[in-house]
Formats: structure tokens, C-alpha cells, sequence
């Protein structure tokens, strides 16, 4: 048998490894609908943690604080900024009288940890069910709140919501990481959706207060620097605990990086926390990348070669077809359908990329917080 043959038939099984993905996350998640149905509201608590975010919290606190929601605190935390982040914290909390603020002096143990600030804002809330998001978001409505704490209920303490990236025209590396957003939602909701949740977004996720601390915090993975959303949820949610909130007035949008060296920080930080998930979280997550890997290589190499060509291309239609189904149903729901057109390109594109960054982690050990 020749060398060729053997990579058809490899080339074969990757296919079918990358149909049965996209089959499970079309039927988990891309083909489902968002329930908008709205609950009485409860108390919640807003944790934001800020460093160096005086700007940000400028634009959108407002949004925050206008939310159409009849009981809720802002809980602003100021982790040892050097701008003016503290100012504009206390210029807000002296207009209005339901936000709370959290400095956070620096301590040599915890220096540069959010994980750190992010427990003292939540020990000083005094409401049980918490909501958080980044200093550099903002609501998609004033109806964020009243969608996000509608899924909490006697079993679901924990809710997974999507954090949008605002759209810029022109911009290749803008559709670049709407684009990435986009697939990382299709994932982490279809794996929850099948029972398996491994993550959420700091940007946008909720859990009740009772579960940080019977869980012990952050306890697990003080010592790692990032994965205060990813890790947290990684350790404590469960097929029974999680729900889901994908309604387009619970998104939040957050401004993307301008800058692909900034990106690439970016994606090497949230990459290396990849790494202490738990190990069926990353061998299903490894399996998905490797077999988009081989998809692409073997692909290429087989058409060059011209072996069986009207059978591999027929295989490279068929994962497409199925891909760009599951794909553009979710980029529809998620607000960025005009991405479809552009999927495969960005595709190619971004797993070229997070290769680079594996092994730009190999070497050396990215930076964390600000």
C-alpha cells in the first residue's frame, strides 16, 4: 500500500471525525432557538474588576447602571489601578446609591491576580446570585440583566451567557476574532448542551454566590493567573447546574483588539489556561483542532497529488456543506451572519494561527493581567 493510499484513508476517518463535531454541535446547539421567556426578577449583584480601565468604565457603566431591572447593585472592583480607574469609580458611586466599590491595594502574595480582587468583590456583595462582565463591555440591551438571571433556578446556579465583539468594516483581524468568538460559542454551548459544559466568558456569565464558596473560590487555581471565568467553571459545572442565555438582548459587546500582536497576547493567554481543564475537556477540544489540522494538511497534499481527486473533493464538500450549515446557523443567532461567506478563509486563517501560539507557549510563558 502507498504512502498516498494510507493518507486517503487517514484523510477518510479525519473527515468523518470533523462530520460527527459538526453534527453533534448543529443538533446540540446551531439548530436550536433562544427561550426569551422573562422571570420575576431577583436580586443580583454586577461584579466588575477594572485595572487601568478609567475610559471603559467611562463609556459603559451607564449601560450597566440603566439596566430596566428593579433590584440590583453595581459592585465596583479597583484592583490597584494606576489611572484614573479609583476616580471615576468614586464619581459614579456618588451619583448613584446602588454601587458598592472594592479597592483592592496591592499585596506581593496575589500581585497581579484578578482571581485575588475578583473574591473580594464577590464577599462583598450582598446578593446571592452575581453577574459578571468586564470594565470594557456593554450591555446589547437594557434587558441583559432581566435575561441572564431569568435562567436561574432551583438547579441552575450557573449561566452561560455570549460576549460579542463590536464589528469594525474593513478589518480582516476584526473578522478574524468575531469569527473565533463565534466557533469558541458554538463550542462551549453545544458541549453543555450535551451534558459536558468546560467553560464560559468573564465577559458575560452569572453563579450563585453559595456555589463560589462551597467550591472553595478560586482555591484550585489561585496559583494560575488566568482562568478566573474558564477554570472556575471548568471545575464546578456539572450537566445538571448550567444553563444556557443566548437571546440577542443578553449579549454583551466588548471592544476587539486593533492590533494583531495584541491578539495573539491575547490568545496565548486564554490557549495556556486551556491546558488545566479537565482531560476529557482536552482531549475532545485537542481531537476537534487536530482533526481540522489534518482536514486542511491532507486535503491540500491529496488534491496536489491529484489521488482519487473526485472522491476527496466530494469529502471536502461534504465536511463544508456541514460545517458552514452548523457554523452559519450559530453566526445567525449570535448576530454575525455575514461571516459565512468569509468562514472558510478564516477558518484556515485562525487554526494556522493558534498553532503558532501552541508553540510560541512552548517556549515561553505568556503574560497575565494587566
Amino acid at each position: 500500500m502507498s504512502i498516498t493510499t494510507i493518507l486517503f484513508f487517514v484523510f477518510i476517518v479525519v473527515v468523518g471525525v470533523q462530520i460527527i463535531f459538526y453534527l453533534s454541535f448543529l443538533f446540540s446547539f446551531s439548530a436550536k432557538r433562544p427561550e426569551t421567556r422573562l422571570k420575576k426578577h431577583v436580586p443580583v449583584s454586577v461584579i466588575i474588576c477594572a485595572k487601568n480601565e478609567a475610559k471603559n468604565l467611562e463609556q459603559n457603566l451607564p449601560f450597566i447602571l440603566n439596566q430596566d431591572y428593579s433590584n440590583f447593585e453595581v459592585v465596583l472592583v479597583n484592583d490597584s489601578s494606576s489611572d484614573g480607574t479609583l476616580d471615576v469609580m468614586k464619581k459614579f458611586e456618588a451619583e448613584y446609591d446602588n454601587i458598592k466599590l472594592v479597592n483592592v491595594k496591592t499585596i506581593e502574595a496575589f500581585w497581579g491576580n484578578k482571581k485575588y480582587a475578583l473574591t473580594l468583590g464577590i464577599k462583598a456583595s450582598k446578593h446571592n446570585f452575581l453577574v459578571f462582565t468586564d470594565a470594557d463591555c456593554k450591555p446589547s440591551s437594557n434587558k441583559w440583566l432581566a435575561h441572564i438571571s431569568s435562567k436561574f433556578s432551583n438547579q441552575k446556579a450557573i449561566v452561560l451567557g455570549y460576549g460579542a465583539y463590536a464589528k469594525k468594516p474593513f478589518s480582516f483581524l476584526n473578522q478574524l476574532i468575531r469569527f473565533e468568538t463565534v466557533m469558541t460559542a458554538l463550542q462551549y454551548f453545544s458541549y453543555a448542551n450535551l451534558g459536558m459544559p468546560y467553560m464560559g466568558v468573564g465577559r458575560n456569565m452569572a453563579y450563585r454566590k453559595e456555589l463560589f464558596f462551597n467550591n472553595n473560590g478560586f482555591n484550585g487555581h489561585i496559583s494560575i493567573k488566568s482562568g478566573d471565568d474558564d477554570l472556575f467553571i471548568n471545575e464546578v459545572a456539572d450537566n445538571k447546574n448550567t444553563a444556557l442565555c443566548f437571546s440577542k438582548e443578553s449579549f454583551t459587546i466588548s471592544k476587539p483588539k486593533t492590533f494583531f500582536k495584541d491578539w495573539i497576547l491575547q490568545k496565548r493567554r486564554h490557549i495556556s489556561t486551556a491546558s488545566f481543564y479537565k482531560t476529557k475537556h482536552k482531549f475532545l477540544l485537542g481531537l476537534f483542532y487536530s482533526s481540522q489540522i489534518l482536514f486542511w494538511c491532507l486535503g491540500i497534499l491529496l488534491l496536489i497529488t491529484t489521488y482519487n481527486w473526485q472522491w476527496v473533493i466530494a469529502l471536502i464538500v461534504l465536511r463544508f456543506s456541514i460545517q458552514l450549515t452548523s457554523f452559519g446557523l450559530t453566526a445567525k443567532k449570535l448576530d454575525d451572519v455575514n461571516l459565512i461567506f468569509l468562514a472558510p478563509v478564516l477558518e484556515l486563517f485562525l487554526i494556522s494561527t493558534q498553532l503558532f501560539i501552541f508553540i510560541a507557549n512552548l517556549i515561553s510563558t505568556p503574560k497575565h493581567w494587566k
